[in-house]
């Protein structure tokens, strides 16, 4: 509890449990899958409270919005930079923990001073097969 009051959010019972269901979550949920967990404790909850509670974790650099899936946008509460491989099939995302070292060519920059990058691997994971 005493993690979350330093976010200065208002924290209802309804935020503690978005909260808590991001909390060490590595599946990479998506909005509508935390709103689902959250339902199932406070039925009259909200999409709106959901979603609002998920901008402000990210506003506050607590958060990632990954763009990985075009479907729906999906969120990562491991905001140290990591890679990720994704199944191609149910759209499962692992991440990847590991260092890349990318050299781009000054030309291909195109005056862009480089400060990080994000590497997408894809394919079928093991429950697809």
């Amino acid at each position: 509890m005493e993690k979350y009051k330093k976010l200065g959010l208002k924290l209802t019972p309804q935020r503690l449990a978005v909260l808590e269901i991001l909390d060490g979550n590595a599946t990479h949920p998506s909005a509508e899958d935390i709103f689902r967990e959250v339902k199932k404790r406070f039925p009259m909850t909200s999409f709106a409270t959901v979603y609002n509670t998920l901008n402000a974790l990210k506003e506050k650099g607590k958060l990632v919005e990954l763009s990985i899936d075009p479907d729906r946008k999906r969120f990562d509460p491991d905001i140290k930079p990591h890679h990720h491989i994704i199944c191609i099939r149910c759209k499962s995302i692992v991440d990847i923990h590991r260092e890349y070292a990318l050299k781009t060519p000054e030309a291909e920059r195109q005056g862009f001073e480089i400060i990080g990058n994000h590497v997408e691997f894809y394919g079928i994971c093991p429950k697809c097969k």
